[in-house]
């Protein structure tokens, strides 16, 4: 009986059960449900971008100082590098304030508008009431070693150029999307909009901030730099502080800052104005210390330093010197990019950045190349001989028993040293650095330090005794002093072992 009354009540719970449908739902039904679905979307999409922007939005703002609707009109755009941010910044507010002043307003829209255009942000704006105006985005960025700008980075300025309204939106680059900036001009006159791009290409370059700065091209986190470019303090060094033979100072000194001074007189002759000075010579004997000096006296002149990595940078710095000139570019230890072709095998592509870039400048180009490096031998010919490459090439070498005692005399400044003890120091020494005197001044001062007493005569000749030791022969080595055997480091191997402290089996 039990499955008989089972049955039953699975009869009745099927008699009761309402019918499902028998099929899916047919194409056309579909596509009408999802129409449906999509205008409800849009229409609460709309309701909400009112009631949270009932303020006027980007499009509605433009219309009224186009004087006409923006989404027809076409955007034009300029694309700006890192290291030119600031530049286009400085070139805008000056270009704006020569039309008359305009206004600046901001863009709301939060980070879509990061990676919109400025098409897509007035279509949005007329349509959905997006990107509603806002503050405007600033950053601020270095504009010499010791002085930075508020530069906008998300900004809209609204101005007239010749009666033509103008509309230009200003960004800076975002890590995310996009590492450079962009000038996005909107205008009805599109004769009105090349000539605005013209005259800020211009503005650019008159009133760079790299114009007549010492910088390099590093972008050091800890440096005061913009875009890649960090910003180097112009260091005075007096002609009396470079210790060289008799005129070798002047002869660089007319080659590579005379030329900059007499341009007129040289252009007028038919004599062309790039240049080349290659310094060369063991390390630590004053190349740096000369060019210090050369950047110290070259006020108003662009220097762009490169060393180590950054040399890969050349053409990039012989463009920026092209548009800044009078400008210098100063490459040290180009050895290391410059190796004589048939050391190796193939091409080296850096050493055809270098001679492109040199090769690149016009004969009226204001630009001085500045070489220095620790083996000229290394160098290639075509980069050391011809001329227009490398004019001027001067040895910087170890300095004779007079400069030594210039350079004790000189690193000594104030300190209580007797003249005597100086030249008897410089009598000991023959064959160091300049770099090596220095050092023995400083170890001199740190001895009587540890001993606690002023430092002295006494403090002098116990540095040059414990520099001169046999124990400093690597020291000696790294700092340009003479080895036991007279020779100069170059010449042995630092790390050898001494015959003596050789086992024999």
């Amino acid at each position: 009986m039990l499955p008989d009354a089972a049955a039953g009540d699975d009869a009745a719970r099927t008699d009761h059960t309402e019918p499902h449908p028998s099929a899916e739902p047919t194409g056309l039904e579909l596509t009408a449900f999802l129409t449906a679905f999509h205008r409800l979307a849009d229409a609460a999409g709309q309701a909400q971008q009112q009631e949270a922007s009932p303020g006027p939005t980007v499009a509605g703002v433009l219309a009224d100082h186009l004087g006409t609707e923006p989404r027809g009109l076409a955007v034009v755009t300029e694309q700006v590098s890192p290291m030119r941010l600031v530049d286009a910044d400085v070139a805008l507010e000056a270009v704006v304030a020569v039309h008359g002043g305009g206004r600046l307003v901001g863009v709301g829209g939060g980070e879509q508008r990061m990676h919109s255009s400025m098409s897509e942000i007035v279509e949005q704006s007329r349509q959905w009431r997006q990107f509603p105006l806002g503050a405007v985005d600033y950053a601020r960025s270095a504009t010499g070693p010791d002085s930075e700008r508020r530069v906008v980075t998300f900004g809209l300025h609204l101005f007239a150029v010749d009666g033509v309204p103008v509309a230009v939106l200003q960004r800076g680059p975002s890590p995310r999307y996009d590492m450079h900036g962009v000038l996005e001009v909107l205008c009805a006159d599109e004769d009105v909009t090349l000539r605005l791009l013209a005259e800020l290409r211009g503005a650019m370059v008159d009133r760079s901030v790299l114009r007549g700065q010492v910088v390099a091209f590093t972008g050091n986190p800890y440096e005061p730099a913009a875009g890649g470019v960090t910003f180097l303090r112009r260091t005075s060094v007096p002609a009396d502080d470079v210790v060289l033979p008799p005129g070798t100072l002047d002869r660089v000194t007319r080659q590579v800052l005379g030329v900059a001074q007499h341009r007129e007189a040289l252009l007028a002759a038919g004599q062309h104005l790039k240049r080349g000075v290659l310094l060369y010579g063991p390390p630590g004997t004053g190349k740096t210390h000369t060019v210090r000096h050369l950047v110290g006296a070259a006020e108003g002149t662009t220097v762009i330093v490169l060393a180590g990595t950054t040399l890969r940078l050349v053409g990039m710095a012989a463009d920026v010197a092209r548009a800044m000139q009078p400008a210098v570019i100063v490459l040290e230890d180009c050895d290391l990019i410059a190796e004589n072709r048939s050391f190796h095998d193939g091409p080296q592509p850096l050493l055809f950045d270098v001679l492109d870039a040199m090769d690149g400048l016009g004969t009226d180009a204001d630009v001085a190349f500045l070489l220095t490096t620790n083996r000229a031998d290394l160098l290639e010919r075509a980069l050391a001989q011809r001329p227009g490459r490398v004019d001027l090439a001067v040895e910087i070498p170890l300095p004779d028993d007079g400069a030594r005692r210039r350079l004790f005399h000189l690193y000594a400044a104030d300190l209580l040293f007797t003249a005597a003890a100086l030249d008897e120091a410089a009598s000991r020494t023959a064959g160091v650095t300049a770099s090596f005197v220095k050092e023995v001044i400083r170890r001199a001062v740190l001895l009587a330090a540890e001993a606690g007493h002023p430092v002295g005569d006494d403090d002098l000749r116990a540095a040059v005794a414990e520099m001169t030791d046999d124990a400093e022969r690597i020291t000696r080595s790294l700092l340009g002093g003479p080895q036991q055997d007279g020779s100069q480091p170059d010449e042995l191997d630092p790390w050898a072992v001494p015959e003596d402290d050789v086992e024999v089996p």
